[in-house]
């Protein structure tokens, strides 16, 4: 083995040996997808090439090489709860790869890595196992005999392991193309240990040090939906080697964490902790595992512009990062967010690699740090309903450690943690039952199964032409039909198409399909899937073949149009008036309005605003004529400083939009000119996430709309105040008066209240006696507000006290229940308990604290039945 080499040096390694062997180096695309219905994230480094081998578009150079950025949560590959716990498994990591499409093929592949690993990084040969695809009877394939007799000029024969299709038959999904493939493990144990057994015998067993590094598929077949294969008309290779994995190995270390890849991370973590890796204690290793890997994920995705939310991609990153949180929290001691600091760390491994960390780092930083902030108030929150939910039982039901999980993102394990400190069980059976019921609802909800494609006719490209038209004479190429959910739904590919896909933050057109009869079927939605336009229908047209007329819904088309063009603007005014850190990080552009998402770190003023909006509305009335650049090269675009957004994918050529000096690069449709979208109006400005605020707006007939119902609503609040001089000052004056009533009304309350509390003092019943408990049960005619406040000083004047209290006030029935300390202790009472039971009897539900709780119902009818029941507890 040749000494160890650092990560920088074994990443550049690689892509230096096959520039050597004549392939493209070509930059990791985004993490994060924003544009195919099919992944939420890059999970595997040939989801980038999909589309080439699917033959939806040529490739741009017949050999690639890359290291990609990668995330899997779930799902075969991983599930994220494993993440940390053992030593080799991560959420996000590095795939290095290398690709033919239609060029070389096994002898190549094989010949290559073997040299790659075994000369230019140096691994024992010895070390070395292959896997080959023993056939399958089913699929009617026999032994990769081929694979076999390559390899054997390089491995003895025992090293070459025969494996079957679940081990050794690559495949992109249920359909698409697939193919055999060779797996080569890595046997890291010590000599004794190999000694003993074979590593032989390890292989594919799940063994710790006896992993496999690279993957060399084969791909030269196609699983049609009905299962059959059918060969590709060209072959191809397609490698993946987890880049953490080989650091490993190289760097003689029996984990991916004890690399230089991983211990930055965890020796800032253990020094800010206090707690040492590896120091004997598997919890606290298992969560500085956790946080390390993590923060990477989180990172790398808010840096391509996926930001935490409680939905779609959003959600899974909002989940990694909880589960991180709540790990330092429960096992290295961090109240206060700690992930954030991280994040320097990180930017300086990666940046030069991955500029887009380091040109982003103080945003990433800013958005980790608030969603831990505010994922540390849901855990006091939470740990304050687990007690309410514990109560004085003896067991946690399945069902409420379920809502602690999924709700506040309670990891089983911490609730078991603490319920046992409580001497309470915790419904394990229950809580995967609800799981997986979970789990279930939402594969169903995701679920869509298509057929086989129905081929029309060959043709190799679907042109789009919605830049220049809305109508256009068509022919359908292919279909096939799909099922999402209960609904059925087809998909029509023509060979040109007026119809712009969804994408880019741009919905997808809707309009009509017509033959030559004059019957028409609706286009739902229009859709990009791997390069193909997609029409969307709920019905085929009654004859496939011939000529249709494919037509846009023009007045949509042009309403979304003039909120595209104006996001454009929008971005230039931004960055006008509130600085150049501004950038896009999301949009969303229908007909009916827009949404722009950008990046700045406090709220924008009611002056900015106002300013952001003339500026637009003046570019608009300058009547700015269109700049289109089509297939312009990538570098040319550049250089005219065309606008250039993270997380995006951009090809060899692109299309450049300028509008005066508003220049950025968009596949969406635009106006002629900018006096098209006649007016401008910002409806809101609101906090997306921490330094990322999103502005709502509406052009055009829509926005001239909003402003006159504006106009309209200070001339009825201008007649309903008579008609003053000064609208504003009328109002302030009211609201001078409405105050000073309120002052009043309230102290004249506070009277009332305090009356109701000499009363209620007089009313306390000691059945036992002087200095006894006492019990105070009545219905008052107070709000709750009143009431808490005169039961906590009943309290402290009259302990010990056992009070429920009802009331009417506001029209909803309310019940209040107090007990004291040592009555509680003393009686074993329950106050957050006691409030559930009661507040069955007026149809509602309350909790809160051992020793004060409230609730609110929808029957008042049943207050006197409530304390009833409530006098019958303090009698017993």
């Amino acid at each position: 083995m040749i000494g160890p080499m650092d990560a920088v040096n074994i990443r550049r390694t690689f892509l230096d040996f096959f520039r050597e062997k004549a392939h493209e180096i070509v930059p990791s695309a985004p993490m994060v997808l924003k544009d195919d219905p099919t992944l939420m994230f890059t999970n595997a480094g040939m989801n980038p090439f999909k589309d080439v081998f699917l033959g939806n578009r040529p490739a741009k150079s017949p050999r690639v090489a890359d290291t990609q950025k990668c995330l899997r949560v779930s799902g075969k590959h991983n599930d994220l709860e494993e993440v940390g716990v053992d030593t080799y498994h991560h959420t996000m990591f590095e795939m290095l790869g290398n690709w033919s499409f239609g060029d070389y093929f096994k002898q190549e592949a094989i010949d290559w890595a073997w040299e790659l690993l075994t000369d230019r990084y140096g691994i024992d040969k010895d070390r070395l196992y292959v896997t080959v695809f023993e056939g399958d009877e089913e699929d009617g394939l026999p032994l990769d005999q081929e694979a076999v007799d390559i390899w054997s000029k390089h491995v003895p024969a025992d090293r070459i392991l025969k494996a079957d299709k679940k081990d050794n038959f690559w495949e992109m999904g249920d359909t698409g193309p697939c193919g055999p493939c060779s797996e080569i493990h890595v046997d890291i144990r010590s000599a004794a240990d190999r000694e003993a057994l074979s590593g032989a015998e390890l292989v594919n067993k799940d063994h710790p040090q006896v992993i496999e590094i690279w993957n060399l598929v084969f791909m030269q077949f196609m699983r049609k939906a009905n299962g059959s294969l059918v060969p590709l008309p060209a072959q191809h290779i397609d490698t993946g080697m987890g880049f953490e994995r080989l650091a490993a190995v190289l760097q003689g270390k029996q984990s991916n964490y004890d690399t230089d890849v991983f211990q930055p991370l965890i020796g800032l973590l253990a020094k800010a902790s206090g707690c040492t890796y590896t120091g004997g204690d598997d919890k606290v290793n298992v969560a500085l595992r956790v946080c390390a890997d993590h923060v990477r994920a989180v990172a790398f995705s808010i840096a391509d512009g996926q930001l935490p939310s409680n939905a779609g991609a959003g959600y899974v990153i909002r989940r990694i990062l909880r589960r991180a949180v709540r790990y330092g929290y429960s096992f290295l001691g961090f109240d206060a967010p700690f992930l954030h600091q991280l994040v320097p760390v990180l930017s300086a491994q990666m940046g030069d690699f991955f500029p887009e960390l380091s040109q982003q780092e103080s945003l990433i930083a800013k958005v980790i740090r608030e969603e831990e902030e505010g994922f540390l108030r849901t855990l006091d929150k939470g740990i304050g309903l687990l007690d309410e939910r514990i109560g004085g039982g003896q067991q946690l039901s399945g069902e409420d450690a379920f809502e602690l999980y999924d709700t506040y993102g309670f990891p089983i394990d911490l609730t078991a943690l603490i319920c046992g400190e409580k001497g309470v069980e915790v419904d394990h059976s229950g809580f995967e039952a609800a799981l997986e019921r979970q789990k279930e609802r939402s594969r169903a909800a995701g679920k869509m199964d298509a057929g086989d494609w129905t081929e029309l006719e060959e043709d190799k490209v679907e042109e789009f032409v919605g830049y220049d038209r809305t109508e256009a004479q068509v022919r359908i190429t292919r279909y096939r039909e799909v099922k999402v959910k209960d609904k059925t739904r087809y998909q029509l590919v023509f060979n040109l198409t007026p119809f712009y896909p969804e994408g880019g933050g741009q919905v997808g057109d809707t309009g009509t399909l017509t033959d030559d009869s004059g019957n028409s079927i609706r286009i739902l939605t229009t859709r990009k899937e791997n390069e193909l336009i997609l029409h969307i229908t709920d019905r085929l047209p009654d004859a496939l073949s011939g000529n249709f007329t494919a037509a846009v819904d023009s007045a949509k088309r042009t309403e979304t149009t003039l909120n595209h063009t104006a996001t454009h603007l929008l971005h230039e005014a931004l960055r006008d008036v509130l600085g150049a850190h501004v950038e896009q990080k999301g949009s969303l552009v229908k007909d009916e309005a827009l949404r722009f998402d950008f990046s700045h770190f406090q709220k924008v003023s009611e002056e900015e605003l106002r300013e952001v909006e003339s500026r637009v509305n003046a570019a608009i009335r300058e009547n700015r004529q269109r700049d289109e650049r089509r297939n312009l090269p990538i570098e040319e675009a550049k250089a005219a400083g065309a606008m250039m957004l993270f997380g995006e994918k951009y090809g060899d050529t692109v299309r450049m939009i300028g509008f005066g000096p508003s220049v950025e690069l968009c596949g969406g449709t635009h106006v002629m000119a900018t006096g098209e979208i006649g007016m401008f109006r910002i409806t809101s400005e609101s906090a997306v996430a921490a330094g990322i605020r999103r502005i709502e707006a509406e052009t055009g007939q829509r926005a001239y709309a909003g402003m006159a119902a504006e106009r309209n609503v200070l001339k009825m609040a201008s007649d309903a105040l008579k008609q003053p001089a000064d609208v504003v000052k009328a109002v302030e004056e009211l609201q001078s008066k409405l105050a000073s009533l309120q002052k009043e009304v309230e102290g004249h309350r506070r009277a009332q209240a305090g009356e109701m509390k000499q009363t209620l003092l007089s009313e306390i019943e000691r059945p036992g006696g002087p200095g006894t408990a006492g019990v105070l049960i009545r219905e008052v005619p107070l709000d709750a507000g009143a009431i808490k406040d005169i039961a906590f000083q009943l309290k402290a004047e009259a302990a010990p006290l056992f009070a429920v209290l009802g009331s009417r006030e506001g029209g909803k029935p309310t019940l209040t229940c107090l007990i004291t300390e040592d009555l509680a202790a003393e009686r074993d009472l329950n106050a957050g308990q006691l409030i559930r039971d009661l507040a069955r009897h007026i149809q509602g539900g309350g909790g809160g604290q051992p020793f004060f709780a409230t609730a609110g119902g929808k029957q008042a009818e049943g207050l006197t039945d409530a304390l009833n029941a409530a006098r019958e507890v303090f009698n017993n």
